[in-house]
């Protein structure tokens, strides 16, 4: 097993460093995961987009989780994790991180160079006239009025700002993960099961490219073997641990 001081000096050595975090980063905010025994999706099934898009009943029943979820995304810090890259980012040592999660902690902790592969949570956006808005008055007009929110400049439907199953990643954010992911020397995974595409092809694609990987998660994953460093324990103490070795 490789240890922190070994992953310490891969950082010092390396010109290019990505981060690549999944619901496990999140988790320690108190955020709970969507795909695990006692997840989001253990307790309701997800609307799809095209039932959002054709169903009023589906726009409701959406609308009604994400009310729900909100009170948990509204209430979230970041945790030591999160600072840890951002303060790597500020140092000039790491170059952007890539998300899976919708919760923004990662700029709310100071990363400015982020992306969301999955949208974000603290906005919603009309699908027809693609206007944006501040999450935290519509879920509050749903709460209150028990109907679904319409957009203020057109009248069409809010959604919020992330991709539902059956609705396309921006084109845009994936190709420019795939990029850091490609220049990348030094990649992080960190509390991600690995298992959702595309956003799983990340991690070989930075091995392919010629980095080295770091996973960094509570569970095993897929690509543990091909892996230059696998760490089975809390992300926070462990990022805080080797950050505490730079």
């Amino acid at each position: 097993m490789t240890d922190l001081a070994t992953i310490a000096e891969w950082i010092r050595e390396a010109d290019s460093i990505v981060a690549f975090t999944g619901a496990g980063i999140s988790t320690e905010s108190g955020i709970p995961d969507f795909r695990s025994p006692d997840g989001i999706w253990s307790k309701s099934t997800p609307v799809y987009y095209d039932e959002f898009v054709r169903y009023p009943e589906s726009r409701y029943k959406y609308w009604r989780q994400k009310s729900i979820a909100h009170r948990e995304f509204a209430s979230a810090q970041p945790n030591v994790g999160h600072t840890v890259l951002a303060d790597w980012e500020t140092a000039g040592r790491l170059d952007g991180v890539v998300t899976q999660n919708i919760d923004g902690l990662h700029q709310a902790a100071g990363s400015r160079q982020v992306l969301e592969l999955h949208g974000t949570a603290r906005f919603v956006a009309c699908l027809e006239c693609e206007a944006r808005f501040d999450v935290d008055p519509w879920v509050l007009y749903f709460q209150e009025r028990d109907e679904v929110p319409p957009c203020p400049e057109c009248g069409n439907w809010l959604k919020h700002a992330t991709v539902s199953f059956g609705q396309a990643l921006p084109r845009e954010v994936l190709s420019g993960s795939m990029e850091l992911a490609r220049g990348a020397d030094l990649f992080f995974a960190i509390g991600s099961s690995l298992v959702v595409e595309p956003a799983a092809s990340l991690p070989r694609l930075a091995k392919e490219s010629g980095g080295r990987l770091v996973i960094i998660n509570r569970d095993p994953t897929d690509q543990d073997r091909s892996a230059d460093a696998v760490i089975h324990a809390s992300i926070g103490e462990t990022l805080a641990a080797i950050d505490k070795l730079l």
